[in-house]
């Protein structure tokens, strides 16, 4: 299995930031560096918008991952797209507070819930994951590394920048080569700013939607397309045949 070390450390320096304490409730600052503007996520396009699922499969080979973790008959790519989808069909209210434990309410989230959720889905425990991953490789996440908490770092968006680097294979930032973004990709905005899911929509120009959660009404939409959206600074395609035996956790 392949485990980079420290080589990721450096540029990942400044990615996490730390917590203030507000009204005795544990803000977490790091996790979208700054408060959501919903206005700037929502789309004007319609379900008519939507290329259709026959012509998008034609034009665009669909990328379907060769691993089953959870052994439903379906693969994790479409599992992963799933389960962001019903993150955002949840629509849970934007919170990015502090949790013993971890884990918001279920009705509740930020951008990075979306993204363990929806690896829930597929049978992964990505906070048991990540927590691991830091134990063992330290070096590459030298921003928490000094003092780790399990109960936030799985909800960072720049520990999990660092983790799907390691684990994932790592592909165009470019929106525009569209070809290339499949359902179940990961998507970092800013290395720290923002994260999500692709979808397996696209528009009639093919350019795939994304799933994610910045408190806008739409959850699932066409972030891509739009005049003015964060700058894309990590794309990655999850390879679960990267995750060392001792990293990979299953979702109990």
């Amino acid at each position: 299995m392949l485990v980079l070390g420290g080589v990721l450390a450096a540029r990942h320096l400044a990615r996490v930031l730390p917590m203030s304490l507000t009204a005795g409730v544990t803000q977490v600052a790091g996790l979208l560096a700054g408060t959501p503007d919903p206005t700037s996520a929502d789309s004007a396009a319609s379900e008519s918008d939507i290329m259709p699922t026959d012509e998008a499969n034609r034009k665009y080979s669909k990328a379907a991952s060769t691993v089953d973790f959870n052994g439903n008959g379906v693969d994790d790519y479409a599992d992963i797209v799933t389960g962001a989808r019903k993150d955002a069909e949840n629509h849970p209210a934007y919170d990015s507070d502090y949790y013993q434990g971890g884990y918001p309410p279920a009705d509740r989230g930020a951008c990075t819930d979306s993204v363990w959720r929806a690896f829930r889905e597929a049978g992964y425990d990505l906070k048991a994951m990540v927590d691991t991953d830091i134990a063992a490789d330290p070096a590459s996440y030298v921003a928490v590394a000094p003092k780790p908490d399990s109960n936030i770092d799985f909800r960072r968006t720049g520990v999990l920048d660092v983790f799907f680097t390691k684990y994932g294979q790592t592909l165009t930032t470019d929106t525009a080569d569209v070809a290339q973004w499949q359902g179940g990709d990961i998507v970092v905005f800013q290395h720290v700013k923002h994260i999500g899911v692709i979808s397996d929509k696209r528009d009639k120009n093919g350019t795939p939607y994304v799933i994610h959660n910045m408190a806008q009404k739409q959850r699932e939409n066409d972030y891509f397309s739009f005049k003015k959206h964060m700058t894309v600074t990590g794309h990655y395609r999850f390879d679960a045949s990267k995750v060392p035996q001792s990293v990979l956790k299953v979702w109990q």
